[in-house]
């Protein structure tokens, strides 16, 4: 009970200088420059600590590399999935940000202190650039997110440019020995529609864990690119490679094998910072790096 009364007070205390910015949820009044911020979405990480906005606490593990350096001084306040919520009450915290595996908090955490959630979901790049620009509001980073905006656009173009005319695309995620397969539609869609990279398979099943599929299902679509993930290498885990798994028999007989064009992108980057600015600009590099190499 004074776990609510105080964050209750709390809200209404720092809502007497708020910003509307656009949430997962819609236009959410949040305190204005909060100055301690506590993020449980590393997608939101990312972002925010490529607009230079200090972050207090952070889950644990971050995941990737390039957020370890940034976010060396912050406390640990759980993981995606499970916050300590202690540790967010002893930070006391003037935002909460939460998304993605850590949204279904929102509730519980929010009686801690004004939390908001900001995942990106079907629409990585329309979603992803939307955080970009509320962050830039919020925080009076404008320039900076803009900046920033304008950088990702011209890249992307130089990425779809150098695309054009390639052939057809398969996206695969490996998990061990294990492999699926992603569509337009699928979790890492963006890589087909903001990129107007077709499809080597029409219609792969739309299932947040992709569809499982034979190596002979990768021979038979032949794409002209394949486009790796290793779900093991993005959270940590020992286990066979994603490189390991695919090179077999079935899989040396595509269009993409044979001429160079299979592209094995930073995994944590693309699936567990999805969305974040500078997540999506790196695997633009990684995409743009094996193109230019052909």
């Amino acid at each position: 009970m004074f776990q609510k009364f105080a964050a209750a007070l709390l809200l209404s205390t720092s809502m007497a200088h708020a910003a509307e910015i656009e949430t997962f949820a819609g236009p959410v009044s949040t305190p204005d420059n909060p100055s301690t911020i506590a993020v449980l979405d590393i997608a939101a990480v990312d972002t925010l600590t490529a607009l230079g906005v200090s972050i207090e606490g952070v889950p644990a593990n971050v995941y990737v590399d390039y957020l370890k350096e940034p976010t060396k001084d912050a406390a640990p306040i759980g993981s995606l999935f499970e916050p300590d919520f202690e540790a967010i009450h002893a930070l006391q915290p003037d935002l909460v940000i939460v998304g993605g595996r850590s949204s279904r908090q929102r509730a519980a955490v929010s009686e801690l202190a004004p939390t908001i959630d900001m995942t990106i979901w079907e629409d990585t790049v329309g979603q992803g650039l939307d955080r970009l620009k509320a962050y830039g509001d919020l925080f009076g980073k404008e320039e900076q997110a803009a900046q920033l905006r304008t950088d990702f656009e011209a890249k992307l173009a130089e990425t779809k440019a150098a695309l054009d005319g390639q052939g057809k695309a398969l996206i695969v995620l490996t998990n061990g020995p294990k492999v699926s397969a992603y569509g337009s539609e699928g979790r890492f869609g963006w890589l087909h529609s903001a990129l107007d990279l077709p499809e080597a398979v029409q219609q792969v099943e739309k299932a947040t864990h992709g569809e499982a599929v034979s190596f002979e299902f990768i021979r038979d679509a032949n794409p002209d690119i394949l486009i790796v993930l290793d779900r093991l290498a993005a959270i940590g885990q020992p286990g066979e490679s994603a490189a390991t798994t695919l090179d077999n028999p079935l899989v040396a007989e595509t269009n993409a094998w044979k001429n160079g064009k299979v592209i094995y992108l930073n995994s944590g980057d693309i699936y567990i910072a999805g969305g974040g600015i500078q997540s999506m600009t790196r695997s633009l590099d990684l995409i743009l790096e094996a193109m230019n190499q052909g």
